[in-house]
């Protein structure tokens, strides 16, 4: 059997258990059926104290034991509302026991698990049942029955041997194994010691997790250790340089660049830029297409001890303008056909100096080595990201966590010499920046593929067949999009060693096609965020693998990861919390934004002189070592004052068979009637009422979608992510049809608007015939898969040069010969 791995999820989502009792996280490496024992007992000194600590506080042990469970189980499943089984004195079978673990100090929550105690109702007729119920306690030592197969996995009995109390835990060993059972026994021992030694300390300040388990987790699941050579990446790329002056380093439309020239441009740059007064770790905004003037800039930047800051030259001048603003900018490198809106947003940056590119590199000035002093703790690059606030804030990373990062992919992907690695990521997205490095360290070849290439999934097939590419890394919606064009013309990449997936949850279902009907090659699961230098994990691929999830993997080199609660604490193993970095990757916080800064970047406790960065993902470790995403605690949602956790309801869906892709999104977001509704991709025809009752068998009622509703694709946004504010639009507007006016007339535009229907997530009666495709919420992605639906009849270039539905069915029939 493969280790089991439970269905967890971000703290505060009320991911229950039949009926709504708290689920205990599965923990086996090897499963096996049966059910074991584990005894843990309570030494006679602290067995002494708890009973005196039970007449101060005028409390029965009980109410203590209880105290200690519902402690253990809050920290079990990250949820501090605890509903499990209580089997008490003179009750024939467990009820179900109730207790809310809040911060506070062990007196408080004794006293709370002596009303919760009292609370617990007497059997008879239609008292509440405790079936479904994962945990039982039992605090009085009655014995605890752990069938092999039933609902509970686990059992405590708190019950009095030879004057000491004794813990027994009965558990299913296919769900939760020896070591496991070990552990919950010692953190329930390390809660009574805590009580016993002070009922008035904050019970949410101290770990309740053994030393062992502590060193375990904030060691043995980091990454391994390397050593990075004392040298910034420039300098190593200068290696390379003496190695194979003549080898081609970087193409771009048949155009090429060899190491020497390369490196030639790029040290007038830098030479360019110390002339204009460029200082260590000033900021130097490079405002280019991704060009053989983009790949120069970038090693310029690096090798002038300059901060490079990538900015789209499409950007609005208001965007370029607050980007150069809050990173404090006074240089910009750019090039003659990518200054319009430049132009204008230098009119609100006075004093910002202007470089044209080839202008510096095209003439012969001094193009030999700098040879500068660049510590590893040095800037090296910012990159912004949207932020939660609606203004985009940029991390700052430093040379040593780029140089760790690119040797991570060196390692992982395979990268060496002669290498041939796709760079298509636009260069405001931070993993453009290793696809443009990465194989210049080892003798490697970057291609730049250019964006029309792909915006057309065929070309950009060509391009890489073509470009001999070994190395490719896509955000999962796009990788959807190349194995669609591979399934309906199926051809060979013969020289396509390695495909690596960020951005973006990968999804099962995408990886068990890509090893079907693919090519056979390995496919990495990338994870890691901007401020973290990139990705931090790594799950290589060779074969699909069994579970409905797709771990993150193991932690690269020198990166340090933990699962925690709200103080940093680590959590136990299994256990949901939120994913916390150290190491090299952290980088140094967001530029020129103090508070911000203040609230993610934060001095690792368990590491002193350490940064430790704290985003919003949460996760929780497997029993294989792997992290696994659960989802953000932002995705929270409260329905009919439940606390629900998006992200479980789909994965649930994605359980369901035929589903293949979903999405669930909250209706009437500013009434009181919020309802989910989910949408979804299947294989098949499936209602309404198969999915509701097929959910009803894995959700409480509460998390079941109010609505359902089928898509041939779900709509995405312009970086290829699921659009949920175009779901959210259409759940709102799905009851009421658009008048017939302007209906498509001819057999092309009906089976048009069919087609536009299935790729925005439309209903087919809601498009007209004079809609505009991107008007509807197209995107240049969602144009490829158009393209690719209508098996190539029209391209994307088509499509933009004529979006309106009518003007394309009649491209369209002119094309097939038919009448209009």
């Amino acid at each position: 059997m493969a280790a089991t791995a439970t269905d967890a999820r971000v703290p505060g989502s009320d991911s229950r258990a039949e009926g709504g009792f708290t689920a205990v996280p599965r923990w086996a490496k090897e499963p096996v059926p049966g059910t074991g024992e584990h005894v843990s007992s309570v030494p006679r000194d602290v067995t002494a104290a708890l009973r005196g600590r039970a007449r101060e506080l005028g409390v029965p042990l009980t109410a203590i034991l209880l105290a200690a469970h519902a402690k253990v189980l809050a920290l079990l499943s990250g949820d501090p509302e605890v509903r499990s089984g209580c089997l008490l004195p003179d009750r024939t079978g467990p009820l179900p026991f109730e207790l809310t673990v809040g911060p506070g100090t062990w007196r408080g929550l004794v006293l709370q698990a002596r009303r919760a105690e009292a609370a617990v109702p007497s059997p008879g007729t239609g008292s509440p049942s405790a079936a479904g119920a994962e945990a039982v306690f039992a605090p009085a030592g009655q014995e605890v029955t752990v069938p092999a197969d039933g609902s509970v996995l686990l059992g405590v009995s708190a019950g009095e041997e030879g004057g000491r109390l004794v813990l027994r835990l009965r558990h299913r060993t296919d769900l939760l194994d020896a070591d496991c059972a070990a552990r919950i026994g010692g953190y329930h021992l390390a809660a009574l010691e805590a009580i016993a030694a002070d009922p008035d300390a904050p019970h949410d300040r101290r770990s309740l997790l053994s030393a062992d388990e502590l060193r375990f987790q904030l060691d043995g699941l980091a990454g391994p250790r390397r050593a990075l050579p004392d040298r910034r990446f420039h300098e190593l790329f200068e290696e390379r340089v003496r190695k194979a002056p003549d080898a081609v380093a970087v193409v771009h439309q048949g155009r090429s660049l060899t190491y020497a020239d390369l490196d030639t441009r790029a040290n007038r740059l830098a030479r360019a830029l110390l002339a204009e007064g460029l200082g260590p770790e000033d900021t130097v905004a490079v405002v280019t297409e991704r060009d053989l003037h983009w790949a120069a800039a970038v090693l310029g930047v690096l090798k002038a001890g300059g901060v490079y800051l990538p900015v789209d030259p499409r950007h609005p001048p208001g965007r370029i303008a607050a980007m150069l603003t809050r990173a404090g900018c006074s240089y910009v490198l750019t090039e003659p056909d990518s200054t319009g809106q430049l132009d204008r947003a230098f009119a609100s940056l006075p004093g910002t100096r202007r470089l044209l590119v080839p202008d510096v590199t095209d003439r012969a000035t001094d193009g030999t080595g700098l040879g500068l002093d660049i510590a590893a703790d040095r800037l090296a690059y910012v990159f912004f990201t949207s932020g939660s606030t609606g203004e985009p804030k940029g991390a700052m990373c430093e040379h040593a966590g780029l140089l760790n990062h690119l040797y991570a992919k060196i390692d992982d992907l395979g990268i060496g010499e002669g290498t041939v690695v796709a760079q298509t990521a636009s260069q405001c997205f931070d993993i453009s920046l290793w696809q443009l490095l990465a194989g210049l360290l080892t003798g490697g070849r970057t291609l730049l593929v250019e964006q029309d290439a792909i915006l057309d999934a065929d070309r950009f097939l060509d391009t890489i067949t073509e470009g001999r590419v070994n190395v490719l890394q896509l955000v999962p919606s796009y990788l959807d999009v190349i194995l669609s064009a591979l399934e309906r013309r199926p051809r060979g990449l013969p020289d396509l060693r390695c495909v690596s997936a960020t951005g973006e949850a990968l999804k099962a279902e995408l990886v068990q096609r890509w090893f079907a009907t693919g090519p056979a090659v390995r496919l990495v699961n990338a994870y890691g965020l901007t401020e973290t230098s990139d990705d931090t994990n790594h799950e290589v691929m060779d074969r699909a693998p069994g579970t409905d999830r797709i771990p993150l993997g193991r932690p690269i080199a020198n990166v340090y990861e933990y699962v925690v609660d709200d103080n940093l604490l680590p959590v136990p193993l299994g256990a949901p919390g939120a994913i916390v970095f150290s190491g090299v990757c952290v980088g140094r916080g967001y530029v020129n934004d103090a508070e911000r800064t203040r609230l993610a970047y934060l001095p690792d406790p368990h590491r002193p002189g350490q940064r430790l960065y704290r985003g919003g993902d949460f996760g929780r470790w497997r029993p294989d070592g792997k992290l696994e995403f659960l989802g953000r605690r932002d995705a929270q949602v409260k329905i009919r004052g439940f606390r629900v956790e998006i992200g479980e309801v789909e994965n649930a869906l994605l359980r369901v068979p035929g589903v293949t892709d979903c999405a669930v999104v909250v209706t009437d977001a500013e009434g009181h009637g919020r309802q989910l509704a989910a949408f979804c991709t299947s294989a098949c025809a499936m209602t309404a009422e198969d999915l509701r009752e097929r959910l009803a068998e894995l959700l409480p009622a509460y998390m079941i979608p109010a609505s359902f509703h089928r898509l041939d694709r779900l709509p995405l946004t312009a970086n290829g992510k699921t659009d949920r504010k175009a779901l959210t639009a259409l759940a709102e507007d799905l009851g009421p049809a658009r008048d017939a006016h302007g209906a498509p007339r001819t057999p092309a535009e009906r089976r048009l608007a069919a087609q536009w229907a299935a790729e925005l997530g439309l209903p087919p009666g809601r498009i007209r015939r004079d809609d505009n495709f991107f008007d509807l919420g197209g995107t240049s992605l969602s144009a490829v898969r158009l393209a690719v639906s209508l098996g190539r009849v029209i391209s994307p270039r088509d499509l933009a040069g004529r979006p309106v539905l009518a003007d394309l069915a009649q491209l369209i029939d002119s094309r097939s010969g038919e009448d209009p």
